[in-house]
């Protein structure tokens, strides 16, 4: 009779252990959970910051295009352009917002390209709360992140060819010759003098045309020849500029 009861009051006492230890191993399981469930939302709204950093970088990218094309179509500078800066305020954080919105995401901070290298910065918070958790206060902590995209120039300007003289060059001056010994045989000589000074003045027009010369680049270690006379071959804003994450 002893024994059973020693046996009885022994798994008495084990039963409030057990209780205890299952309910410890259960809020250790739901605060795992809980951290989970932070973690899940700390990744999208990462995932949300990096979409919407390189979405500034890559609308700015297309638009340094675009002014670089036009400042050849119209003879302007566009060095600065081709470095990856020159241009004044962009779309660029707009393009941010709306990728960070359908990433579930708000855009809290947008800082665009002031130093080199040409980046920008984006900062979002999540709009969906962790939720509601064992750990207190988890139902209205919302995760921020932030992100940093790069835009990097692919080429550098190569210097312009020395020009070549054209088979025109120097014409006028034999005419002003020709004139001059023309002057010396008397009236008819002056005459075809004259018609030298005239061959003279035509050779001149010819040497004053102005034709855009071809810019030559070097891009990734190959030799790119933009033609402003043929704009609609002009090379894609991928192959002008590079796009990345900063590290």
């Amino acid at each position: 009779m002893t024994a059973r009861r020693d046996l009885r009051s022994d798994a008495g006492q084990a039963f409030p252990i057990y209780i205890t230890a299952v309910a410890g191993l259960l809020f250790l399981a739901l605060a795992l959970f809980a951290v989970g469930q932070a973690g899940a939302t700390r990744n999208g709204g990462q995932t949300a910051a990096d979409a919407a950093a390189l979405a500034a970088a890559q609308d700015y990218r297309d638009q340094l295009r675009k002014g670089f094309l036009k400042a050849i179509a119209d003879g302007s500078a566009w060095d600065d352009l081709l470095n990856g800066r020159g241009l004044g305020s962009t779309s660029a954080c707009d393009e941010a917002r709306w990728f960070a919105g359908q990433n579930g995401a708000d855009v809290t901070d947008c800082h665009g390209p002031e130093f080199l290298p040409t980046s920008f910065t984006v900062t979002v918070r999540t709009q969906k709360p962790v939720g509601k958790t064992v750990i207190p206060g988890t139902e209205t902590k919302h995760a921020k992140a932030t992100a940093k995209a790069v835009v990097t120039p692919r080429c550098t300007a190569e210097p312009p060819a020395p020009p070549t003289k054209g088979p025109d060059d120097g014409g006028g001056g034999d005419g002003g010759k020709g004139g001059g010994d023309g002057g010396k045989g008397g009236g008819d000589g002056g005459k075809g003098g004259g018609d030298g000074g005239k061959g003279g003045g035509d050779g001149g027009k010819g040497d004053g045309k102005d034709d855009k010369p071809p810019i030559d680049l070097r891009c990734d270690g190959l030799d790119l020849t933009i033609d402003p006379t043929r704009l609609d071959l002009f090379p894609d804003a991928k192959d002008l500029f590079s796009v990345h994450l900063a590290d």
